[in-house]
């Protein structure tokens, strides 16, 4: 789930850097879309990068199953 998001607000990110050059003028007195962008670029990065330790994190986990006859 974590990589996922990471791709998603990532993806996000970029189309409002590249693409969006104004948002509606009530919004845009607000906040400026490569302002978003950029926000939106490194969250993107840190979800993908924490998604990416923590599955390597799982990957080395074991389990031992005990069994106990009575």
């Amino acid at each position: 789930m974590g990589i996922g998001i990471g791709i998603l607000l990532l993806v996000i990110g970029l189309i409002l850097l590249f693409a969006v050059k104004e948002f509606p003028d009530s919004l845009q007195e607000v906040v400026e879309p490569t302002t978003v962008g950029w926000i939106l670029v490194i969250a993107g990065v840190l979800a993908l990068v924490l998604g990416l330790v923590m599955n390597n994190q799982r990957s080395k986990t074991t389990h031992v199953e005990e069994r106990r006859d009575l």
